[in-house]
């Protein structure tokens, strides 16, 4: 008769430590994941007390009546860990299972320890004291036989907490990955309250003062000089909030450092390797990349540009390499500033040619602390809890073997080391040499123990198979079975005990896997949640940052135009004045409404209302204006993109060129829509800067609406953006 030792032998691994590789490597797992973990721990189960039935039956009918009951208790099992099935724990599922289970045990002979999976059961229903009914029945039922109920027992209660254990850690992988877009829609719904709450006392203030100030102007033409001072001031509190805002991130200025390079027909290769947010390091390479990119187009020579950031050692690190600077003194020029100003927040910063004769600029800042929370342990702690009570189990039945005598103590003495060691290393995950040292204690002492130590080969396989990668893992357990199997031949077992320890050495292996991977699971989708959360805010905050710049930026300074048109007009053309901050008015209740979108309202632009807005905001500041509107009717999130870009575009005019002319032009191509907007006023000799953010910004809205922008100068003076969606 085969003495079950499903669980002999179980120990811990590395799992739950830093830098272990585990069996299952690459992207964060899903829920299901857990489903096959656990699966596959109860199929081995199964495969136990199957492969047992033909020497504890007799019969071709009753084996297979008997495989065929354990067939019914796992598949019972299985209700505990299928989400669609969990309903009906505690149903039908259990009964059936228990009547399997002691319907295999007293007809057919199986182990009594095929009941601690009704023992696994109850205790997920929370009936405890049916579950120690339960196991005192598996001890009654092998003592009538004559067998061994201690270790029975052992056996039982060990496999009901396998059980337990596993349910509950898949169960809690279920409920984390649920949980992530719940807490990642309210991550962003904090972040814009807290956006909401920061920029509304200041710029909504303002805005609010401009509206009244306007009204009040209307009959006392001496105030119009208040509303330019607050129109002013809100302007630059905007363009002070986005860029607060967009310094979290580097990507928004990398976009707009390609841009100004390809506009200079530099080909440029962004190379992304740093995670955001990055806070105040973003904004000292933000700087450093402005610099370094605008040197490059500057100098003129360049026909390529690498753009590479890096994250390593808690080091953010940004490197601009191009090969149009042929000494290091002509290419550090102008870089003094940025070098001071990582200097000085303790990173460092070098700038001279490398190997290859290409000009280098290299800094690196201090990442700071993450933003992600650790995750949850309880997961930890229950696989660490159920880990040494294994351990424990597999020991007392490891010493039940040994022979009361001076051999007795240095056994208990040895499977005391190996426990603690291994519940220390699967939990922190060191010393990172136990590996081997648990290969000496696995095979080394059977040579005084005997068949008592044969249950330490699981330690063996339990390791390999979660600190290793499948391809290492899968032949090392193999011999790991392979060589206890040898050594129970050796020690003079029969065939059937040899079978039955080769396979409790793969059984404790996956239990062991099982219940630490599960936890590492768990900690991984929590820390993927996080991840995405954190993702979440950072991309509210430049979307915020993007509609404060395009949005609230241009309504402000339309604002402004208009104040200082109607205050020069204010004696000269008393009725026009009126007219013009009447329209402030407007422009302030519009502002308002753009405050709202950058603060996680839905954004309300029209490429229609904006085309009629640029043509008043240009005439007003003396711009000739051309439109030549040949667009169908646009879908609503269309219009509000080519909106925006008008917008911007319009503030580029007015901002950064002395425009006398501009052309504003749609239509479509095929199934693009265009928007070109044209005029004249620059400086064909000026030297090339680089972008502000508005480029960048476009850029990303019409990219996330299957668009594309490209804007350049012609070197004559005037200068071409060009949107296109569809």
């Amino acid at each position: 008769m085969l003495a079950l030792a499903a669980l002999s032998g179980t120990a811990g691994t590395a799992a739950l430590g830093p830098g272990s590789g585990g069996w299952v490597a690459g992207a964060v797992p899903g829920p299901r994941s857990a489903r096959v973990i656990v699966g596959v721990v109860l199929a081995s189960f199964a495969a136990v007390y199957a492969l047992a039935a033909p020497a504890r039956t007799e019969g071709a009918a009753r084996v297979a009546a008997a495989t065929a009951l354990v067939v019914v208790v796992v598949l019972a099992q299985f209700v505990q860990v299928v989400p669609r099935w969990r309903r009906r724990r505690g149903g039908w599922s259990l009964p059936a299972q228990a009547a399997a289970a002691y319907t295999g045990v007293i007809a057919f002979g199986t182990s009594a320890g095929i009941l601690g999976f009704v023992v696994g059961s109850l205790l997920l229903a929370g009936a405890w004291p049916a579950a120690a009914c339960v196991l005192a029945s598996a001890a009654l039922a092998d003592a009538l036989r004559g067998g061994a109920s201690a270790d029975v027992t052992i056996t039982c209660l060990l496999t009901g907490l396998v059980v337990y254990g596993l349910a509950r850690l898949a169960d809690r992988a279920d409920d984390v990955a649920a949980a992530r877009l719940p807490l990642t829609v309210a991550a962003v719904e904090r972040e814009r309250l807290r956006i909401a709450a920061e920029l509304d006392g200041g710029l909504g203030d303002g805005l609010r003062a401009i509206s009244a100030g306007s009204r009040d102007a209307l009959d006392r033409p001496e105030r119009i000089a208040d509303v330019l001072a607050v129109a002013r001031e809100s302007l630059n509190r905007a363009r002070t909030a986005a860029a607060g805002l967009r310094s979290m991130s580097l990507a928004p200025e990398m976009a707009a450092a390609r841009a100004l390079l390809e506009a200079a027909d530099v080909r440029a290769e962004v190379r992304e390797g740093h995670r955001e947010p990055l806070g105040p390091a973003g904004a000292l390479l933000a700087t450093v990349l402005r610099e370094a990119v605008t040197d490059v187009v500057r100098a003129g020579a360049a026909r390529t540009c690498l753009i590479a950031t890096s994250e390593r050692g808690g080091l953010v690190g940004l490197r601009v390499v191009n090969d149009g600077v042929r000494t290091a003194e002509r290419g550090a020029d102008g870089l003094d500033a940025a070098a001071g100003r990582v200097r000085a927040a303790g990173g460092t910063f070098s700038a001279g040619l490398d190997g290859d004769g290409r000009f280098a600029v290299e800094a690196a800042v201090a990442a700071g602390e993450p933003a992600v929370s650790l995750p949850d342990r309880a997961a930890y702690r229950l696989s660490l809890a159920l880990l040494a009570a294994v351990l424990a189990g597999f020991s007392v039945k490891g010493l039940l073997l040994v022979p009361w005598g001076p051999p007795w103590p240095a056994a208990a003495a040895g499977l005391a080391l190996i426990s603690a060691v291994q519940l220390l290393w699967a939990g922190r995950g060191r010393p990172r040499w136990w590996p081997p040292i648990l290969a000496v204690l696995a095979f080394a002492p059977l040579a005084v123990f005997g068949k008592a130590w044969l249950g330490v080969a699981g330690f063996l396989a339990g390791t390999f198979l979660v600190g290793l990668p499948a391809w290492a893992a899968v032949p090392l357990a193999a011999a790991c079975m392979t060589a206890t199997g040898a050594a129970a031949r050796a020690l003079g077992l029969g065939t059937a005990a040899v079978a039955n320890y080769v396979i409790s050495t793969l059984v404790t292996g996956l239990v062991v896997y099982g219940l630490v991977r599960l936890a590492r699971l768990v900690r991984d989708l929590r820390a993927a949640g996080d991840e995405l959360a954190r993702a979440a805010t950072v991309q509210e905050r430049l979307r915020a940052a993007r509609d404060l710049h395009d949005l609230l930026g241009h309504s402000l300074a339309a604002i402004l135009l208009k104040c200082e048109l109607a205050r020069r007009l204010a004696e000269a053309d008393p009725e026009r004045s009126r007219a013009e901050l009447a329209e402030v008015v407007a422009m302030a209740e519009q502002a308002r409404g753009d405050l709202r979108t950058a603060t996680g309202g839905d954004a309300e632009l029209a490429l229609d209302g904006e085309a009629a807005s640029a043509r008043s905001v240009l005439a007003a500041a003396g711009v000739e204006v051309e439109t030549v509107l040949g667009h169908p009717v646009l879908d609503g999130p269309v219009s509000a993109v080519l909106g925006t870009v008008l917008r911007e575009a319009v503030t580029n005019v007015l901002r950064h060129s002395a425009a006398t002319r501009c052309t504003i032009a749609t239509g479509r191509d095929g199934g693009a829509v265009w928007l070109v907007v044209e005029n004249d006023g620059l400086d064909p000799a000026a030297p090339r800067t680089a972008p502000g953010a508005g480029i960048g910004n476009l850029t990303t809205r019409l990219a996330s609406a299957g668009g594309t922008l490209s804007a350049r100068a012609d070197g004559k003076g005037s200068f071409r953006l060009e949107a296109r969606v569809g």
